[in-house]
């Protein structure tokens, strides 16, 4: 089916029968994210090429879970529809996912949860066109690891044998997937809106680092702390702002670890803010710091190449990956805070002796701009329908 053109439908020239994409999602707007960043881009785009777009989540946020969003919204254009759910965040149970998705012509899930599990195992009822994005699967942390490997090799595989693709964010999702659908696996990396933080960072050198993200284990912030804390002792010049919204770590945990290392007023908690709230606190900063042990691509540290920030990153899969094509992006062991707190030292004093540094990272991270990925995911949708 050809996607509607907006402008001969203004004229009155075509029908309003443009195939209906929904996106199916553990959280949404209003929650800030990069896989609700992801989805976001990826549905204004389709809404750009003439698809009718829907969004169906749960009906709250897990650092809220108590209080309920509306049932139904439009936000940037984008219909978004909330329903019920029970259990855990890890995997919420959320079975009317079923009443939303009938008029799709095609449904695109969104990580590997209940959502690709229940969808995948009800088709024979709704016999609906799917395809999946993987963000990263359940393997952020090793936690369970033995059980998570035997629920992949059984539930997963099943699961993905009933997607028409299995899209990889990366290439350790797409070498993880491939294991278990080789015919359907591909490879299609995140773009990142690179204009929302350009050129944010402080046009001069300063002892301030920024790190941006949910509050999660994976996340390893205690590190990062212990980095700050470690920098703090052969200068008390620098600071940390933790940009993000809880998560499984809350936000009296992050105050609990702060003030046992006796860092306040050096590490502060920036929650739920706006984007335009995070570019002053950008503004603020010269470093990047993360010390995650797992991440499905690491497109906030695009994100913070493209403020000008230097980033300075755990060496997890993700990372070493884009270090390998950037040389300006510095990895390091934050289980070691000497070590990662002499490497921030050094990516400061970076800034000074190599003037071009920063125009640099930006003019690096314009290259991940969300164009070229959404427009493979067209391409992944319109070889969907006509299929």
């Amino acid at each position: 089916m050809k996607p509607i053109d907006h402008v001969l439908l203004a004229e009155g020239a075509v029908p309003v029968s443009a195939p209906v994409i929904v996106h199916v999602v553990r959280q949404f707007l209003p929650n800030r994210g990069g896989l609700e960043d992801v989805v976001c881009n990826i549905a204004r785009h389709g809404l750009d090429a003439g698809y009718r777009v829907r969004v169906v989540t749960l009906n709250s946020l897990f650092s809220d879970r108590d209080r309920l969003l509306p049932e139904r919204e439009t936000i940037d254009g984008i219909e978004i529809v909330r329903i019920p759910w029970r259990g855990s965040t890890r995997y919420p149970v959320a079975p009317s996912v079923l009443k939303h998705i009938g008029d799709a012509d095609l449904v695109h899930v969104h990580a590997i949860d209940f959502f690709f599990d229940f969808l995948a195992l009800t088709k024979l009822a709704h016999r609906k066109t799917m395809i999946v994005t993987t963000h990263g699967g359940f393997f952020h942390t090793q936690k369970f690891a033995a059980l998570k490997k035997i629920w992949f090799q059984t539930l997963t595989r099943f699961s993905a044998s009933r997607y028409r693709s299995v899209v990889g964010c990366s290439q350790s999702d797409l070498d993880t997937f491939a294991r278990i659908a080789p015919r359907r696996t591909v490879m299609i990396e995140n773009g990142s809106d690179t204009a929302k933080f350009a050129g944010a960072s402080s046009p001069s050198p300063r002892k301030r680092i920024v790190t941006i993200g949910r509050f999660s284990v994976n996340k390893r912030l205690e590190r990062l702390i212990d980095t700050l804390a470690e920098l703090c002792k052969r200068d008390p010049a620098w600071h940390l702002d933790i940009v993000g919204v809880p998560s499984d770590l809350s936000v009296s945990d992050l105050e609990m670890l702060i003030a046992d290392r006796g860092l306040s007023g050096h590490a502060m908690l920036r929650v739920g803010l706006d984007n335009g709230e995070i570019r002053k606190y950008l503004g603020r900063a010269s470093i990047f710091a993360s010390a995650s042990e797992y991440e499905g691509f690491g497109l906030v540290a695009i994100e913070a190449m493209s403020a000008g920030l230097v980033p300075v990153l755990e060496n997890n899969t993700a990372y070493r990956i884009l270090a390998g094509r950037h040389d300006d992006i510095r990895l390091s062991d934050f289980t070691r805070p000497d070590v990662a707190a002499s490497a921030i030292e050094a990516a400061y004093h970076s800034l000074s002796d190599d003037a071009a540094l920063r125009e640099r990272l930006m003019e690096t991270a314009a290259g991940y701009s969300w164009s070229a990925a959404a427009e493979r995911y067209l391409r992944l949708y319109k070889d969907a329908l006509a299929g």
